[in-house]
């Protein structure tokens, strides 16, 4: 590592940059990460250098034509085909096809009358947004809607990048999918966008709150997040202890069963619970586990995935280390689920937990074959987990409601608008005509 580096700076001597480079990631197989965050803009590029032993290698320096903005800089490509063809999002995604199958026509006057009177009570946990002119306003509907600071940050980046399209949808802020109604019932489904969904809702998945803020927040108040994940992955396969291991609070009994699986057989399982909220009769039982870091989790050969109150949003950070997963069976999935497959990504495990014994042993009678497993697995949360993908998906919901809207959004009684953050650290010259602020 120390003979390997590289630099980020910018192509023109006379353009000061501040970029922050962090030491590479090795993903152990050949690869390293290398990431960095700018806080200026740099008009004519950047330059990267890739050196071993203080010389180039490969085609280094490579040239990143400008301008080059910093994550703060709002300056939205006007075209999003050119911004989608930049970032070589996919023509297509299933799950996106698969979630507006239910709603040919989105009719706004029958979510504006419905939406409140079904999801806004005080319970509630939604928000309700226009985006006009690339501009976003909100209001909530409900007590419980602290979590639209997350649903707030995705969309005003987004909006720094690519002009949006005009649309008025919800939010689903809370665990648990909204809209249960079958395609053919009178009254029709509603449109709710939610972080998770499952087999008997029709809500319309974006990528939980979770990957994105840890996506956008990466290398400033976040250390755990999809990239970081990939140089942290404990000792080689060879050297991992072979044990199924699991640490995580009591949001499902399923988790307690763990436990004690874990405490019947020590050998196959290390399962622990960290937090008691919801079965805090069982702690004396069961006992506590210690806190433990997420990158020492790699430190086993096998992780055992279990549902929370909803999909366990740790699934995807499971995925990118080079340990093999084993999924319990569920009706929750997040946004990238559709694209794995039992057998070729993961070992699946029955929704009881039945099997998990023996789908562990069956893991260390069968090293190689569990080993590529794992190395499928992680290759393909490689590619779908990707920061790029994110923005690509997210961009694709919002576009794909626009055109099944069947009236004009409006800024309704209530709305205020979402400022975009201001960061006096960072310059932003935007190149582009940016078109005048609207206000209410």
């Amino acid at each position: 590592p120390t003979l390997f580096k590289v630099i980020v700076k910018s192509l023109s001597p006379k353009e000061i940059v501040r970029i922050y480079v962090p030491n590479p990631l090795d993903r152990n197989d050949g690869s390293f990460l290398v990431r960095y965050r700018m806080h200026d803009t740099a008009h004519e590029g950047l330059k990267i250098e890739v050196l071993y032993g203080g010389e180039h290698v490969a085609q280094s320096p490579y040239i990143l034509k400008g301008p080059v903005y910093h994550e703060y800089c709002e300056c939205p490509e006007e075209d999003p085909q050119i911004w989608q063809r930049t970032l070589s999002c996919p023509a297509d995604e299933t799950q996106i096809e698969d979630d507006f199958a239910s709603f040919p026509s989105i009719n706004l006057q029958q979510m504006l009358n419905e939406v409140p009177k079904r999801f806004g009570d005080e319970r509630g946990a939604v928000v309700h947004y226009t985006i006009l002119n690339n501009h976003i306003y909100r209001r909530s509907l409900g007590k419980y809607t602290d979590f639209k600071m997350f649903s707030d940050e995705i969309l005003l980046s987004l909006a720094r990048k690519v002009l949006l399209p005009d649309l008025e949808f919800y939010i689903n802020l809370g665990d648990w999918p909204l809209e249960h109604r079958k395609v053919n019932d009178t009254p029709s489904p509603i449109p709710i966008i939610s972080w998770c969904g499952s087999l008997d809702s029709r809500d319309i998945i974006l990528p939980t709150y979770d990957i994105t803020h840890s996506t956008l927040e990466a290398m400033r108040g976040v250390t755990n997040d999809l990239l970081s994940i990939q140089g942290n992955t404990g000792p080689s396969w060879i050297n991992k202890t072979e044990k199924a291991f699991f640490r995580g609070r009591d949001s499902r009994e399923e988790r307690l069963q763990l436990v004690q699986l874990s405490k019947e057989n020590p050998q196959l399982l290390d399962a622990g619970i960290t937090g008691y909220f919801f079965f805090q009769e069982k702690e004396k039982e069961l006992g506590k586990a210690k806190l433990m870091g997420f990158f020492d989790f790699f430190k086993y050969k096998y992780q055992v995935n279990v549902d929370g109150t909803v999909a366990a949003y740790r699934y995807p950070y499971l995925m990118l280390g080079d340990s093999l997963v084993l999924k319990q069976d569920s009706p929750y999935y997040e946004h990238f689920y559709s694209a794995l497959r039992p057998w070729k990504h993961y070992v699946p495990i029955k929704r009881n937990l039945s099997d998990l014994l023996e789908k562990v042993k069956w893991a260390k009678e069968n090293d190689e074959e569990a080993r590529k497993i794992a190395k499928e697995g992680q290759s393909t949360a490689r590619d779908l987990l990707q920061p790029h993908r994110l923005y690509c998906y997210s961009y694709r919901v919002l576009q794909k409601y626009a055109e099944h809207q069947s009236s004009k959004p409006a800024i309704r009684d209530g709305m205020e608008l979402v400022p975009q953050p201001g960061d006096s650290t960072s310059t932003c010259q935007c190149h582009r005509k940016m078109p005048p602020r609207e206000e209410l």
